[in-house]
């Protein structure tokens, strides 16, 4: 494993910070003092043993090495304890079912190593996306292959119990190829907790459930969800700061498509669909990742084949969106980017040429700058921070 790192002298630094207001530049001091461990969840089909670990400080991304040795952790999810992580399995096939998996994991803060606790079946086959609730206390996945989601409750030791809720979703829609049959990408709850929302490829919808904290069970709301476009292929989804807007970003068509969330009813209302690629773009590209930053002024898409991050401005008062600029990867597939917790850089992965590269991010703008950084890892997916104190 490799790392390139940028270097400054510090005379600009200094000359840096005192053009810095005083509580700005203390706000970044504190970030820059927080280390993190970063986990990548990778395809392990190839030169991969599972789930790899970095140490992130002050932009800086080091290799410490493998955490865990599992089949396929395509993505991860960590609980706000910081104590466990979750990956899903992404197989047809666990323990001769036709179901893929999710592991649970004991997280060692010092070393950054995994320790296995237990798995269970997915419920379905190609599990491909997990998320934890607000109280920590579940786990929903969302399974391609198959097209079903599930939760699962969590044990006080961290360990997956048996299934609370499972879903099956029915239906397709124009693309004879892609969307045969439901193909669910994405479950994730509201910010109150109240409902879930699962974003479904197949049928091109996202559908919203009444979600029972106490019973772990998942309940259709009224209306089901909304419709988007036929052909767009929805994938995954992100609320804004305020849980009044979700953005969608479709697969297919590489779109990115803005609702109103009503917070009292957990319905949805289309605002606006734009294009996640860049004006005159010709070629083959599909949309992976999206994530709304910190401030809820900006929007970032990943787009494989353009191989790039595209960067939105969020209209503050109709929170629609405008193309601020798509910047290359520096790779192949980016098929999945995280921002740090401060929300000072940009980590994408690229599936296709086995790295990480870091950016840094211009709150003002939104913009992304290279920091010269790319770490080689194989295979990378998915992308998770974790406090290291």
């Amino acid at each position: 494993m490799t790392a390139t790192f940028c270097k400054y002298s510090a005379v600009t630094a200094c000359l840096l910070m005192s053009l810095v207001p005083m509580t700005q530049a203390k706000s970044k001091s504190k970030a820059s003092s927080t280390s993190y461990l970063v986990y990548v969840g990778t395809y392990t089909e190839h030169d991969s043993k599972g789930i790899y670990v970095y140490r992130f400080h002050a932009g800086r991304l080091t290799p410490i090495g493998p955490a865990a040795e599992t089949f396929n952790p395509s993505f991860l999810a960590v609980g706000p304890s910081h104590r466990f992580l979750y990956a899903v399995n992404e197989t047809d096939t666990f323990q001769k079912q036709k179901t893929g998996a999710v592991s649970a994991f004991a997280i060692d803060r010092k070393s950054g190593r995994l320790t296995l606790l237990n798995q269970v079946p997915s419920g379905g086959a190609g599990p491909c996306f997990l998320s934890l609730d607000r109280t920590g206390k579940y786990v929903l996945v969302a399974n391609y292959s198959s097209g079903s989601v599930a939760v699962f409750p969590l044990q006080a030791s961290g360990r997956l119990g048996k299934a609370s809720a499972f879903v099956q979703h029915t239906g397709h829609s124009v693309n004879l190829e892609r969307q045969e049959a439901p193909h669910a990408h994405d479950i994730a709850v509201s910010p109150d907790n109240r409902y879930a929302l699962a974003a479904d490829l197949g049928t091109d919808k996202l559908l919203v459930y009444r979600f029972d904290p106490k019973a772990g069970s998942l309940a259709p709301n009224d209306p089901p969800g909304a419709s988007v476009e036929p052909g767009s292929g929805p994938r995954h989804f992100a609320f804004d700061p305020s849980g009044r807007f979700v953005y969608l970003v479709n697969e297919i068509k590489s779109t990115v498509t803005t609702f109103s969330y009503n917070r009292a009813h957990g319905t949805l209302r289309e605002l606006q669909t734009v294009s996640a690629l860049r004006r005159g773009f010709i070629g083959e590209s599909t949309a992976a990742e999206i994530a709304v930053g910190r401030s809820g002024k900006f929007l970032y898409t990943s787009n494989r084949g353009e191989d790039s991050i595209a960067v939105f401005a969020i209209d503050p008062a109709r929170h629609t969106l405008k193309s601020v600029e798509h910047v290359p990867t520096l790779g192949k597939e980016p098929r999945n980017f995280a921002l740090d917790p401060t929300g000072a850089y940009l980590l994408a992965a690229n599936q296709n040429s086995d790295n990480i590269v870091v950016f840094s991010v211009n709150r003002r703008t939104g913009k992304l700058t290279p920091t010269g950084q790319v770490v080689e890892v194989p295979s990378p997916v998915c992308i998770v921070f974790v406090p290291e104190k």
